[in-house]
C-alpha cells in the first residue's frame, strides 16, 4: 500500500494567538487545495492559557494572568482551558476527504490517538491506552488536563497510577478537519489552577494529570519528543513524511487571522 503525502513542519515558539492564527490557516490552505495535510509541532512563549471556542473568559482569574505574563487566546476548537508552557504540541490538518478524516468525529480522533499511543510507547510511557468516555463524565471541571476528553490519552505512572497524559482537541468544518493536542513535558502539572476562578484543588489535577517526565521517570527534550511522534505518526498512519514550512500565502493568511481574531479582545471576550 502506497503511503499517504504530508508535510511535517517543526515550527518555532510563539505567542499564543500567533500559533492559533498559523494552525487555522495552515487548515484553510489545505482544505482550499493549495497546501497538502500538514503534521505541524510547535511550542510557546510566553506561557499561554487556551480556552475552548464555548468557554466562558471569567473563568480565568485575569489579574494574576496579568501579573505572570501570561497570555490568554481563544480557540477555534472545543474543549477546556490549557496552560501552555514546558510541552509539545501538535496539529494534524485535513482535507475533508483524507484517509484519516473518513468517518465521524470519533472515528477520526480514534484514528490519531492510536498514533499517539504508539509515540508515548516509544517515549518509554507504561501501559498508554485511550478509551472513549461517556458524555455524563465529561465538563466537570474548566480544566483540561483533570477532566476526560472524548479519547483520553492516559499512560502509567512509575507508582502504578494511571493519569492523563495528552489533551486533545478537533474542528470539523465542511471542508476540513483541524485537530491540536498537548503533551506537558515537565514542570508542575497543576500550575493552570493558578488562573482559574472556582477551580479544582493542585491535589485533584496532580491526581488524574501528569507530565512525560513524571510518566517515564526522565527530561525529554522536546525535539526528541516531536521526532518520536513524528516517526509513531508515520509508521500507525501509513505517512510519508517531508520537512516543510508554512508557504508565503500561509504567512500572509496567518497575520490576517492574527489581526482581525486571535489577538482581537472580540474574539478572546465573546463569551
Amino acid at each position: 500500500m502506497s503511503r499517504l503525502p504530508f508535510r511535517l513542519i517543526f515550527d518555532s515558539e510563539f505567542p499564543g494567538s500567533v500559533n492559533m492564527a498559523r494552525d487555522e490557516a495552515i487548515s484553510r490552505a489545505i482544505s482550499a487545495g493549495d497546501s497538502p495535510a500538514t503534521l505541524r509541532f510547535y511550542g510557546w512563549a510566553p506561557p499561554a492559557i487556551s480556552i475552548g471556542q464555548a468557554q466562558r473568559l471569567d473563568s480565568l482569574d485575569l489579574t494574576a494572568c496579568a501579573r505572570d505574563g501570561v497570555g490568554i487566546v481563544r480557540r477555534s476548537t472545543g474543549g477546556l482551558a490549557i496552560l501552555h508552557t514546558d510541552e509539545l504540541t501538535y496539529s494534524v490538518g485535513l482535507p475533508k476527504d483524507h484517509p484519516i478524516a473518513e468517518g465521524d468525529l470519533m472515528t477520526s480522533y480514534r484514528r490519531i490517538a492510536d498514533a499517539i499511543l504508539l509515540a508515548l510507547t516509544r517515549l518509554g510511557v507504561q501501559a498508554p491506552t485511550a478509551s472513549r468516555v461517556a458524555r455524563e463524565d465529561k465538563a466537570r471541571t474548566g480544566v483540561c488536563f483533570e477532566a476526560p476528553s472524548d479519547y483520553e490519552v492516559v499512560g502509567q505512572s512509575p507508582d502504578g497510577v494511571i493519569r492523563k497524559l495528552v489533551g486533545s482537541a478537533q474542528w470539523r468544518r465542511v471542508d476540513g478537519v483541524l485537530q491540536h493536542g498537548s503533551l506537558p513535558l515537565c514542570g508542575d502539572i497543576a500550575r493552570i489552577t493558578r488562573y482559574l476562578l472556582d477551580t479544582p484543588t493542585p491535589e485533584a489535577v496532580h491526581a488524574h494529570a501528569q507530565t512525560l517526565e513524571t510518566a517515564t521517570g526522565r527530561s525529554i527534550a522536546w525535539r526528541e519528543a516531536a521526532e518520536t511522534w513524528a516517526g509513531a505518526f508515520a509508521d500507525q498512519l501509513g505517512l510519508d513524511l517531508h520537512e516543510g514550512a508554512l508557504t508565503p500565502a500561509e504567512r500572509d493568511a496567518s497575520n490576517r487571522l492574527l489581526s482581525e481574531k486571535y489577538a482581537d479582545d472580540a474574539w478572546t471576550r465573546r463569551r
